[in-house]
């Protein structure tokens, strides 16, 4: 049987990271085996040269850090497919429509984004946890990178989750409540959309 990928997707502290570990966390209790993967992956070199460009190391137009975006991917793709091929759940904390988001709200063209990322793995479910930049401030005042701090960058980027959020495959939350009541909603949609036993 083939496994699924999930994707976590919304703004920064929107809970990604924390409801992508209790949702591994759900389906290995219920005996699934379970991959959690975090985008961008910074131990790759790919990886490596974004994590300096968010640190404002480098000066990179918007196209070729969605390149960069879009690559760091795809040096997963090969292990996403076979871990997916072998019947694994694969947890995403990001994913495709990252670079939609942002790619979108810098003037990128959405289609292109897309495109350019047809070849790999499609996400069974896509799950937007949703904050207003706001809340992501209050979340995190410190060591916050360029596009964290850039607060109209960030309500354009939660109008272009938005829009992708009103699409096929996608349930969109409120994040802004308790950790516990988002986690029964992220699994009660896991259970039903996947047909989980």
């Amino acid at each position: 049987m083939a496994g699924h990928l999930i994707a976590f997707e919304g703004l920064d502290q929107s809970g990604k990271q924390t409801q992508a570990e209790r949702l591994r966390d759900r389906l290995t209790a219920l005996g699934h085996r379970v991959r959690l993967v975090s985008f961008p992956d910074y131990t790759t070199h790919i990886g490596t040269e974004l994590g300096r460009a968010l640190a404002g190391e480098r000066d990179y137009s918007a196209e070729v850090m969605q390149l960069l975006y879009v690559a760091n991917r795809y040096e997963w793709k090969a292990e996403l497919r076979r871990a997916l091929d072998d019947g694994w759940f694969i947890v995403c904390d990001r994913y495709l429509a990252s670079s939609v988001a942002y790619g979108e709200a810098f003037g990128l063209d959405a289609a292109w984004l897309m495109e350019i990322q047809r070849f790999l793995p499609a996400p069974s479910l896509t799950i937007m946890l949703d904050i207003a930049p706001q809340t992501a401030v209050t979340r995190k005042s410190a060591d916050r990178d360029r596009y964290e701090r850039d607060l109209a960058l960030q309500l354009r980027v939660r109008d272009s989750y938005h829009r992708l959020a009103s699409g096929h495959g996608w349930v969109r939350l409120d994040g802004e409540r308790a950790k516990d009541d988002v986690a029964i909603d992220v699994f009660t949609h896991v259970a039903f959309r996947l047909a989980l036993q």
